[in-house]
């Protein structure tokens, strides 16, 4: 089994964006009023009068106007099994609207079968594959056994932009340490509104593992019931990960995924964040597990995402089923309508297209 701490953590990229942006926010406000009480002191027959101040340099990221799209990427990266590649096992993506104050959250199934183009830095000759591979093809060394994450990644966006039509992904966040848990608790936990009972596979009650025995786990389970729920860090991770004895199976992950970012982000922003030590608190929660692609340094997307909220988000369940040959399993397919709507975000027509279709956005 994979580390599903890795695979569920991804989720924090958008979190820990939207935190650093508010730090930045409360930075350019402290420094705004003290500016203002400088000001306001009054003028006396000594006072000498300064010669006018320099323009203000802007703000790391004030050129960033949007549109732009993002890839949240959750990987496995236990280094230390033999033959070990890492895996995208959570694919999210994030399309901010130009003018930056809104957005549309949606998931990529992780076995999602598309073509993975060739790539010459890892000698991978292309195929169609489960998306969650491409990851793994992209950071072969030839001739040698270690991996290269970045090269991985890169073909992992050749992938996505191939299969979507989104030409250009902006920047990507990979989390590679299972560090949402602590940042949970740090924030004192989340509130959930749960739509279904849920029962853990991999949890006890009480919050230990529970005993694997072959492909299976045995012993008493963690139950989340329906209603609003608080959730300290491990419940959330453990509900938030559970796709078995589900109706829709991984696709009711993946909208229980997106239900945890607007959890966190809801709390976190409903926090005193001007004490620069609790903020960084919940930034550091997350140890060093956020590494960042895109040739933009982190502080300037999240100046750039420093409005969005929880509320300005809105999550996009796209639907699918699974394809094979026979009885041999393949992967997934999007249907028609969630292809409808990645072809809306390539065309920048994603409103309109959510408003003919207003059962993909999920609510609550």
């Amino acid at each position: 089994m994979r580390n599903s701490k890795i695979t569920w953590a991804v989720v924090a990229g958008v979190v820990v964006a939207v935190l650093a942006g508010v730090g930045v926010a409360i930075a350019i406000n402290r420094d705004s009023r003290t500016s203002d009480a400088s000001r306001s002191t009054p003028v006396t027959e000594s006072t000498v009068v300064p010669s006018a101040p320099a323009s203000p340099s802007p703000s790391p990221g004030a050129d960033l106007t949007g549109p732009f799209d993002l890839l949240l990427a959750g990987v496995d990266t236990r280094i230390s099994v033999p033959d070990w590649e890492p895996h995208s096992d959570a694919i999210m993506l994030l399309h901010v609207e130009a003018g930056l104050k809104s957005a549309y959250l949606y998931s990529l199934p992780r076995d999602l079968r598309v073509q993975i183009p060739a790539y010459k830095k890892s000698g991978f000759p292309g195929g169609k594959h489960k998306i969650t591979e491409a990851m793994a093809y992209g950071s072969r060394v030839p001739g040698k056994s270690t991996k290269n994450i970045a090269n991985g990644y890169e073909l992992l966006t050749k992938s996505i932009s191939n299969y979507t039509g989104i030409k250009t992904i902006q920047a990507g966040a990979i989390l590679n340490f299972g560090g949402l848990d602590q940042l949970v608790d740090e924030l004192g936990g989340i509130d959930m509104t749960i739509d279904r009972k849920v029962k853990s596979r991999h949890r006890r009650p009480d919050g230990k593992l529970r005993k694997l025995v072959g492909h299976d786990y045995i012993g008493p389970q963690a139950v989340y019931l329906p209603g609003k729920r608080h959730l300290v860090g491990w419940q959330a991770i453990d509900y938030a990960r559970q796709r078995y004895g589900l109706p829709n199976g991984d696709y009711d992950r993946q909208r229980h995924q997106r239900q945890m970012v607007e959890a966190i982000l809801t709390k976190a922003l409903s926090q005193d964040l001007s004490d620069a030590t609790k903020l960084q608190a919940l930034i550091t929660a997350l140890g060093k597990s956020l590494v960042t692609f895109g040739g933009r340094k982190p502080v300037e997307y999240a100046y750039a995402l420093r409005n969005l909220t929880a509320a300005t988000i809105t999550s996009v369940q796209l639907d699918g089923g699974g394809v094979g040959s026979g009885s041999n399993y393949l992967g997934e397919q999007l249907n028609s309508e969630a292809r409808g709507f990645l072809t809306a975000v390539a065309k920048g027509k994603i409103a309109a297209y959510l408003k003919a279709h207003p059962k993909m956005v999920n609510k609550g």
